[in-house]
């Protein structure tokens, strides 16, 4: 673990950043100081434009599509994997 020194200080954000913040915490009690380095560290990792990297926290913290992902994960774990490519291509007549 690396060990920061800290700086205490005061950041002002809306109540609707902080619902998202919130809302993308690995848990609870993480702090939004790891929250924020984990996010940068991301961030600086895979280089992303601002909009992808806006794009995913929007993803991550819309509770109907995260719920519709969950969903397809337990789906695929249980062995459906819904409609075959092949019958897809056939019923709009692509073959």
């Amino acid at each position: 673990m690396v060990s920061y020194r800290m700086a205490i200080t005061t950041i002002q954000i809306n109540t609707e950043l902080k619902e998202r913040l919130d809302n993308i915490k690995v848990h609870h009690r993480e702090s939004y100081n790891e929250l924020i380095a984990r996010i940068l560290m991301n961030y600086s990792s895979c280089s992303p434009d601002k909009e992808s990297l806006i794009d995913t926290i929007d993803v991550l913290s819309d509770p109907e599509t995260m719920r519709d992902i969950a969903q397809a994960v337990a789906e695929i774990q249980q062995g459906d994997y819904g409609v075959p490519f092949e019958k897809v291509k056939e019923d709009l007549g692509l073959n």
